[in-house]
């Protein structure tokens, strides 16, 4: 469903972020993001001269490898276009994750690490989405492979590991009921307070 007619307006900044996750053939993962900032008028940048409409005042990209356990074995951080010329500068500063594994504690660790001024804030916020879409990358692709592998399409595959995650995957919800009947729990048998709590443990997940 769209989001409702907006008011009369004008195009005035574009943040665009696209993150691509890579099956490598020595068996590991490359999460890569890419960040770019870009304006709908010209300015002017005291490093850079007149910024043209549509040219990039930030253009960031990182690379994180990982393993299945998504533990990270290497970092790449590159900054093409910045403000100021020395952004690029902080750019090595990101391998201090690496043999860090995304999970509990992620955000935590990102902000240990390179967060403030020990790192770029484009960059350390492309970090941030990282875990979910190296999730999105691995298990689904594990879980497509054991099915492929075992002659009963409908083999047990263990417990999803988006169960309590969000709304529709909650162990009350329709979705599970159909989808992963043996985790399904009727609502009327889960106190409220529990519910609380599955909640506020998934927040804390990626804190």
């Amino acid at each position: 469903m769209p989001l409702p007619q907006a008011v009369r307006r004008e195009h005035i900044h574009t943040r665009q972020i696209n993150f691509t996750g890579y099956e490598r053939e020595d068996g590991w993962f490359d999460i890569e993001a890419h960040l770019t900032d870009t304006k709908t008028y010209a300015f002017s940048n005291n490093w850079r001269g007149t910024i043209e409409p549509g040219e990039a005042l930030h253009e960031m990209l990182l690379r994180v490898t990982i393993n299945d356990k998504f533990q990270i074995q290497d970092i790449e951080a590159a900054t093409e276009h910045s403000p100021f010329s020395i952004c690029p500068d902080i750019t090595p500063a990101y391998k201090a994750l690496i043999g860090v594994t995304m999970g509990p504690g992620w955000r935590r660790v990102i902000r240990e690490r390179v967060g403030g001024m020990q790192g770029c804030t484009h960059l350390t916020e492309l970090l941030y989405p990282m875990a979910t879409v190296a999730i999105q990358t691995i298990k689904p692709l594990q879980n497509h492979r054991r099915k492929l592998a075992d002659s009963d399409s409908k083999a047990h595959v263990g417990r999803p590991f988006v169960l309590n995650t969000c709304h529709a995957w909650a162990e009350t919800s329709p979705v599970v009921k159909e989808n992963a009947p043996d985790y399904y729990v009727p609502s009327e048998r889960v106190p409220v307070t529990v519910l609380n709590e599955a909640d506020q443990a998934a927040k804390e997940s990626t804190e």
